[in-house]
């Protein structure tokens, strides 16, 4: 499976972004996609993920209520809407692709490249 994120930038506190994550190769619907992120001298961390089977959507709490991610069957595409930014939301975000607890970084083999996002204050 091969991914590419896009959609980074630089925004104001308060302000928004949608990252975008396209998939190709096996099967877009065998896998549980995700969104983790990497801030200046932090380690990597979940953001959200959306599964199949069983159909469900998983979130971090410090992006809970504010991000919202889906997905496009018929593109191989997922998405992360991202609302009301804060400075923390500072990272380099991953999308990927696993299988099992769709939480853990541990439970996805392929990686995007990542894309920055910046949020000035």
């Amino acid at each position: 499976v091969q991914l590419q994120a896009f959609g980074g930038g630089l925004v104001l506190a308060g302000g928004f972004l949608r990252l975008s994550c396209a998939a190709s190769g096996r099967a877009f619907r065998s896998f549980v996609m995700g969104w983790f992120r990497q801030g200046p001298g932090k380690e990597r961390e979940f953001v959200a993920a959306i599964s199949w089977n069983p159909d469900g959507t998983y979130y971090a709490d410090s992006v809970k209520g504010r991000f919202t991610i889906s997905r496009d069957s018929a593109k191989s595409a997922v998405y992360l809407q991202m609302n009301s930014l804060k400075p923390e939301d500072t990272a380099v975000y991953y999308c990927a692709a696993g299988q099992g607890m769709p939480k853990y970084r541990s439970s996805y083999s392929y990686w995007g490249q990542g894309t920055q996002v910046t949020v000035s204050s």
